[in-house]
């Protein structure tokens, strides 16, 4: 079926793959059961949030995602013979996951996380594959990557792999408990997580499967918090029912879900089972647990008078209102967060500002879920406060109530401004 060896020789000196197989397939009869299985499957992937192009059909790809290198365009995945997986096996398909080849042994991009799906299982490949073929076939060809050269031909990306890349099949740990197990399988594998929440290089390389401890998102420029740190995500002392809140309804007691991790609630762990979203609670917990736990040295700088003055009235001109005059936030009739504290809140202690800055030039929106469906909001200040106020209020927030954290300074504001082409 056009598959090669993993050997880059092979495309570094121009040795092409076999032609692959263009007849069509012969339809595998219908399970029902392994059909849903693969629907739910391709929700706890988050899958068609990529593969489904801004107001675009949905599955069927399109949608341009923006690396440091260029765009990468998803690929079209209903059953559509000429544009789509309608020429495809199971085996063609379990490559892709695997091995990150497409059916006529090409290299993937790796901006299709396939580090991640080579952790799935088989059985789960060819339920998500068999449900895939329950859609209805679009015809839609996948546009050329705009990647700059050399990144997107083929023997580069065989040397990126060769540095970067091996399939990672998932191995449960006999130590832990089933439950555990299933947490690790969903977190590493297709909840992919890692490709967040842990730190990219100068090739684009984010960590092993399990690493989740933290970095900026190239890009979309969101800070992806240290999972394993107490102190930026607070998974090791929330309590458990608490984090399967978070998880499901994009907030809690104590923390909300906005940006890239709204998406992933809103369009993915919302639709998991109690189970499951017990499993990666217990599985998130327990590694912030056992890990060596950061020693966060006060950050506090001596912030001029004219900059705390300027915070101040910030803060009392467009914050009090929603988050009180000490930080406190406020609280529904029936006892639900609406607007979040900021005495006390991780996120406003972060090192790094930027998730502070993008709330507030852009707002903050959180999911819509079954247990959270109305949640309330901060509208967005970028046409409304410069580069300096937005510094000034910030390390307002970030130097009262107790806080000793770093000043933002409106050089920090600006560049993540500037990267947002606003």
């Amino acid at each position: 079926m056009g598959v090669v060896a993993d050997n880059w020789g092979d495309l570094l000196w121009g040795r092409e793959a076999p032609a692959a197989d263009t007849a069509p397939l012969a339809s595998a009869p219908v399970n029902p059961a392994q059909i849903e299985q693969g629907r739910y499957l391709a929700l706890a992937g988050n899958c068609m949030a990529c593969h489904t192009a801004r107001g675009g059909t949905p599955w069927a790809g399109g949608r341009r995602i923006d690396t440091p290198f260029g765009g990468v365009y998803s690929s079209n995945l209903t059953p559509d013979p000429e544009t789509g997986l309608g020429r495809w096996s199971d085996q063609d398909f379990w490559q892709a996951l695997h091995r990150g080849r497409s059916k006529d042994g090409r290299l993937l991009a790796p901006a299709f996380p396939y580090n991640h799906t080579s952790v799935i299982t088989r059985p789960d490949s060819d339920a998500i594959f068999a449900w895939l073929n329950t859609l209805p076939p679009v015809v839609q060809a996948q546009a050329d990557h705009s990647l700059v050269w050399p990144v997107g031909t083929q023997p580069a990306l065989a040397v990126w792999r060769s540095m970067f890349f091996a399939p990672s099949p998932f191995q449960a740990k006999p130590a832990q408990s089933a439950e555990w197990n299933r947490g690790a399988y969903l977190v590493q594998g297709l909840g992919h997580c890692a490709a967040c929440h842990s730190p990219r290089n100068a090739l684009g390389a984010s960590g092993p499967v399990h690493d989740l401890s933290g970095g900026l998102m190239p890009v979309v420029n969101w800070y992806a918090p240290d999972l394993t740190s107490d102190a930026e995500s607070g998974l090791a002392s929330t309590p458990l029912p608490e984090i399967v809140r978070l998880l499901r309804d994009g907030a809690s007691e104590t923390a909300q879900t906005n940006g890239p991790m709204g998406e992933v609630v809103q369009h993915s762990l919302q639709h998991l089972s109690a189970a499951d979203l017990q499993a990666m609670a217990v599985y998130l917990q327990s590694r912030a647990q056992t890990a060596p736990q950061k020693v966060l040295a006060p950050q506090a700088a001596r912030i001029s008078l004219s900059v705390a003055t300027q915070g101040a009235k910030v803060y009392e001109r467009q914050c009090v209102q929603c988050h009180g005059e000490q930080g406190q936030g406020q609280k529904t009739a029936s006892g639900e967060v609406a607007y979040p504290s900021l005495a006390g809140n991780r996120a406003v202690l972060l090192k790094d500002p930027t998730n502070l800055v993008q709330l507030v030039l852009y707002g903050g929106y959180g999911p819509a879920t079954a247990g959270h469906p109305r949640p309330f909001g901060m509208p967005p200040a970028v046409l409304e406060l410069d580069d300096r106020d937005i510094a000034a209020v910030l390390t307002h927030l970030r130097t009262q109530w107790g806080h000793r954290a770093g000043e933002v300074t409106p050089l920090q504001v600006n560049r993540i401004r500037a990267a947002q082409g606003s």
